[in-house]
């Protein structure tokens, strides 16, 4: 089918996705998850045939991204099945009220309509996609990158299976076939069928979404993280929250890209963390961009080399971290302020004052105080999964999850009033 053929469909699948009840759309995610399940060896043989064709063009932790194993799907099922056990958003009131007149004005959540999400390498975002849209009363039109869509198509097609079983229309999941950049640039522009555009990748993509698109668009995902190492920070926590932030999944946008430790401590602190991320791994052990300052500690060490100015605004996606020694929590923030996507970042203290000085200033989407950036993710927050983290602040902001793909509409009740 063409682009413009899907979107017909999508658009013709809008009011009957809308009307499902709560019952028929969890009983369609459980069919979808037991489908994706008994299929777990067709979706493994694509995305076999997706990471042949990936390899020598991408790097080890993109590849990283695109790979799907069976745990990886059992998870994608289990994703499904999460959102099937939350709360139904759709029809819930928001607000009631009456009027001195006698009229009785509901706010009332109801479904954005057809939504649009442009993602690139990561295959199990498709399932979680389409949990979200069908949950939430909306249909889904999929588009991944040329080097993941063997991989979705076989998701899509499973899920599909689910909501035949279920009596649910196919059209509700939607994945484009064409995988060129013109397709990409039709969603954008396609006013009238799209309600909203999701992207979900680099900084490229998103960037091309928000300066082209003409329908609806969250600016979503490019996240280059910060942690900061106050003076009081327990060393051992700090540690222990680094390596996870930088090291448990490089790859993803709630990684984190940059250090900044308070300057009393980075004499101390520095060596600790180059023998517990360089040293002590010896498998991708992370490789150090170090400001002036940081420099003065660690250079000549292997793996150490000064930064450039850019280093500080690049989401690296890999085991290497930018770090810069700062005078104070003041300090800090500022240069959050400057650099910051306002994705995730964190504050590693003791002290309380600090703390509440850097949640209250540091202007992103989700702020840490002595835990990891990693949790910024839909399943971590409760959501079940997520569409996306959103980095923009109208009507979503964060981890995208059922509740962020409705809108209201007013309801008013009369009894024959007129103006």
């Amino acid at each position: 089918m063409t682009t413009l053929e899907i979107l017909q469909a999508a658009r013709a699948a809008k009011n009957a996705a809308g009307l499902l009840s709560s019952e028929h759309k969890n009983s369609a995610l459980i069919n979808m998850a037991e489908a994706v399940e008994k299929d777990a060896p067709i979706i493994l043989k694509a995305n076999a045939a997706d990471l042949a064709a990936a390899k020598g063009t991408m790097s080890d932790v993109m590849l990283d991204r695109l790979a799907l194993t069976e745990e990886r799907i059992k998870s994608m099922a289990e994703g499904l099945r999460a959102v099937a056990a939350l709360p139904d958003p759709v029809g819930s009131v928001i607000e009631t009220y009456v009027r001195p007149n006698g009229l009785n004005i509901k706010k009332i959540a109801v479904p954005i309509g057809v939504v649009a999400i442009i993602y690139e390498s990561r295959p199990n975002v498709t399932s979680d996609a389409a949990a979200l849209a069908l949950k939430s009363g909306n249909v889904c039109v999929l588009r991944i990158g040329k080097e993941a869509y063997g991989s979705a198509r076989a998701i899509v097609s499973a899920m599909k299976k689910g909501l035949k079983k279920s009596g649910v229309n196919r059209n509700v999941i939607n994945l484009v076939e064409d995988v060129s950049r013109q397709s990409a640039e039709e969603l954008m522009k396609a006013v009238g069928y799209i309600d909203l555009l999701i992207p979900r990748g680099g900084r490229g993509l998103i960037e091309a979404c928000v300066k082209k698109a003409t329908v609806p668009c969250i600016q979503t995902g490019t996240g280059i993280c910060h942690v900061f190492v106050d003076e009081s920070a327990d060393t051992e926590t700090a540690l222990k929250i680094i390596e996870n932030a930088k090291c448990s999944r490089p790859s993803v946008c709630n990684a984190m890209e940059v250090l900044l430790v308070h300057k009393s401590v980075a004499s101390d602190f520095l060596p600790k963390l180059y023998k517990k991320l360089f040293e002590e791994r010896s498998e991708n052990p992370v490789h150090f961009r170090l400001d002036g300052a940081a420099f003065d500690i660690l250079g000549g060490k292997v793996g150490c080399v000064r930064a450039e100015d850019s280093d500080f605004d690049t989401e690296f996606l890999d085991y290497i971290m930018a770090v810069r020694v700062v005078d104070d929590v003041k300090a800090a923030v500022a240069h959050i302020s400057a650099h910051s996507t306002g994705h995730s970042d964190c504050i590693i203290t003791q002290n309380a004052a600090n703390a509440d000085v850097f949640t209250k200033s540091v202007d992103s989407a989700a702020v840490y105080v002595n835990a990891s950036t990693r949790f910024t993710d839909g399943g971590e927050f409760g959501l079940g999964c997520e569409m996306g983290i959103s980095t923009q602040k109208l009507h979503a902001r964060g981890p995208m999850g059922l509740r962020e793909l409705t809108t209201y509409k007013y309801v008013i009740t009369g009894t024959g009033q007129i103006r």
